[in-house]
């Protein structure tokens, strides 16, 4: 196969010069080149070449012109800068060994072959020569090209070794899986149940990241099934795992809600790129073996496990290394009220909309999908008459919105113009009296109006026995 056509590109033509000038060979490697032959959108662009690739870097940085900014790391002898919209790297070839209970490698200059053969799978080992004796040649030592048509992701060495050396690789063999709809050589996977423990010496960091490009493919239920059944999820998430089962008492079954929560995240895949809906998915029935009690009466319940659920998010994202932030409280907010749209479906009432919308806010549309993507029935009809109330219900949602402005609610009286208007200091009746307005609004007895807030908030007053300070307050 010929890349020659490709390779008519500036970036290119920029490196084959300054490694011509260097007197190096250099060759474009590994992720970019796979892409290539798929089809597949890249804005990283990987170069290898058998001498100094920070050298390397500064050559082709100073060839390109325009003031380009290289990054270097010494220690690692890797280099890198942004063109136009492209993340270029460079390194110079080299080999890698490891000791047994550590993932950092002892690292020495290397060969063309050297540097293939320490990459992960065959897919990735393949290099495109920015040569002059031959330019646009693709080099393919393990066959990468075949794996490639057959949609395969396979070791290039002994799976065993690899992994060994490298536990993380067990992750990135399942989220290449997933991203590119592959299946894992038997072989490969084998090795994967078999060394699945090893994990345990890569920083969670490192693996948080192979998952959450899991969950941001096209059907992350795939990725996580590869993961359950090689072992490798309880070694990380062990909460997840929990959720898997059925239990019987006589005849009664509840649902398996590790396949469940597979379910409702891929609907939720189907509709959103949005990552954190889609770990609010994950997490939305996390509680529910903490929660699960049987009763002869009702069968299988799991009474308060949305608010266990939320209360057990920020633990999770502390142990997993997730972001402590924005990010993860609205993931808690979208656990603590995914059921409460359910019951709105049965009788909607304008103060239960109000409601959802103070405690959604910004989140409505997100909770909305979540509950719909929560509809796993395979029951068509039943599936069909739950999404037609949740209709009804949104169809509520946007006319109490229009009348009352909840969504984004902001009192209409202050604290500060209630200490103003009674001569009160800061106070608990000061919140008091706000949290009155605000329920007199939600329940509908006044709108979501200055005017009806200050004459009820006279009221109240004057029940308290608060006097205004002037006679026009």
């Amino acid at each position: 196969m010929d890349f020659t056509s490709y390779l008519d590109r500036e970036i290119f033509r920029a490196v084959a010069q300054a490694a011509e000038a260097s007197g190096v060979d250099a060759y474009v490697v590994g992720g970019h080149v796979r892409d290539i032959v798929l089809g597949r959108p890249s804005k990283d662009i990987d170069f290898v070449c058998v001498g100094s690739g920070i050298a390397l870097a500064k050559k082709t940085a100073a060839i390109l012109g325009s003031g380009i900014k290289v990054n270097f790391f010494s220690n690692f002898g890797t280099a890198q800068f942004r063109y136009e919209d492209l993340d270029i790297e460079f390194v110079g070839a080299r080999k890698e060994s490891y000791s047994r209970d550590s993932r950092k490698p002892v690292v020495e200059d290397g060969t063309l072959e050297d540097d293939l053969k320490r990459r992960d799978f065959t897919i990735n080992c393949m290099a495109i020569s920015l040569n002059r004796q031959n330019y646009g040649a693709l080099i393919d030592p393990y066959d990468g090209m075949t794996d490639l048509k057959k949609k395969i992701i396979r070791t290039p060495q002994d799976p065993a070794v690899t992994f060994s050396d490298d536990p993380l690789r067990m992750m990135r063999a399942i989220r290449f899986a997933a991203q590119l709809n592959f299946d894992i050589e038997p072989d490969t996977y084998a090795a994967i149940v078999q060394q699945a423990s090893r994990l345990k010496i890569v920083s969670q960091e490192r693996i948080t990241d192979e998952l959450n490009k899991i969950i941001a493919s096209k059907v992350p239920s795939y990725g996580f099934k590869l993961l359950f059944h090689s072992g490798l999820l309880k070694q990380f998430f062990p909460e997840l795992v929990a959720l898997h089962g059925v239990e019987y008492v006589g005849n009664n079954a509840h649902k398996d809600n590790f396949f469940h929560t597979l379910q409702v995240l891929d609907n939720v895949a189907k509709v959103s790129d949005d990552l954190w809906l889609r770990w609010a998915a994950i997490l939305h029935d996390i509680a529910k073996p903490a929660t699960k009690r049987y009763d002869k009466d009702h069968g299988w319940t799991f009474h308060g496990h949305e608010d266990k659920g939320a209360r057990m998010v920020p633990g999770i994202f502390r142990r997993l290394k997730l972001p402590l932030n924005e990010n993860m409280t609205r993931v808690q907010k979208l656990v603590r009220l995914h059921l409460r749209p359910i019951p709105l479906a049965k009788e909607v009432t304008d103060s239960a909309i109000r409601r959802l919308l103070f405690d959604a806010g910004d989140d409505i549309d997100a909770l909305m999908t979540l509950c719909r993507a929560d509809v796993t029935s395979k029951n068509p009809e039943k599936v069909n008459r739950f999404l037609r109330n949740f209709d009804l219900v949104e169809q509520k949602m946007a006319e109490v919105e229009q009348k009352d402005h909840i969504r984004n609610f902001q009192p209409p009286v202050s604290g500060d113009e209630i200490m103003a208007m009674f001569g009160i200091p800061p106070s608990r009746i000061v919140g008091e009296l706000k949290e009155e307005i605000k329920e007199a609004i939600l329940d509908g007895r006044i709108a979501n109006d200055r005017e009806q807030a200050l004459g009820l908030l006279r009221e109240i007053a004057e029940a308290r026995g608060l006097k205004p300070q002037n006679a026009g307050a």
